[in-house]
């Protein structure tokens, strides 16, 4: 059973990173980067304090960052203890696919997916009943996540995981964010 899923997440990886087109490498190393993503932050934080107390607000940023923190410890913490090669790493795979980037550390699971969905996610449950459109900012995880097959450095159930991990971090957060403040819903 694992075997065949290591071989579904390999073949899937060569088929996504395969449809990547040369013209647009330059597009996706500027998506898989943190600074081009610092409006969106800026945007969040701007909304969290728009219309709600200070105290509320720093209160939810408190709570940012503190999920922060704790899901980057995870993201150290698991990489080390699986030490799974990144598909640019494993000389069976990289041969068959477009590397276009190669870090050193482990591939699992992935630091951009988590880190982004646990972002994204906490803002769209803490902004919802006041942003109905606050649902598009998770389009930037989606973006930032696949950048990383694209670039040839996650294979899909490092995303597929991270994804998971980023978002049960927001969920836990959300609801511990509403015990400590309960009155921010209203």
């Amino acid at each position: 059973m694992l075997e065949r899923l290591l071989e579904w997440d390999r073949d899937t990886l060569l088929f996504l990173n395969g449809l990547g087109v040369e013209q647009y490498d330059a597009l996706w190393f500027t998506i898989t980067k943190f600074p081009p993503w610092i409006p969106l932050f800026a945007l969040i934080i701007f909304l969290v304090f728009w219309r709600h107390p200070f105290k509320q607000g720093a209160l939810a940023m408190a709570v940012y960052v503190v999920m922060i923190l704790l899901v980057s410890t995870a993201i150290f913490w698991t990489k080390q203890a699986v030490g799974r090669l990144r598909p640019s790493s494993d000389p069976e795979v990289n041969p068959l696919m477009r590397l276009l980037h190669t870090p050193s550390d482990f591939s699992f699971f992935s630091g951009h997916a988590a880190f982004s969905f646990s972002v994204a996610v906490m803002a769209v449950l803490l902004l919802r009943s006041r942003y109905k459109w606050i649902p598009l900012v998770l389009v930037w995880p989606l973006l930032f996540s696949y950048s990383r097959i694209y670039l040839g450095v996650h294979y899909p159930l490092d995303i597929l995981v991270g994804a998971l991990v980023g978002t049960s971090f927001a969920v836990f957060f959300y609801k511990l964010h509403g015990k400590l403040n309960p009155s921010y819903k209203k």
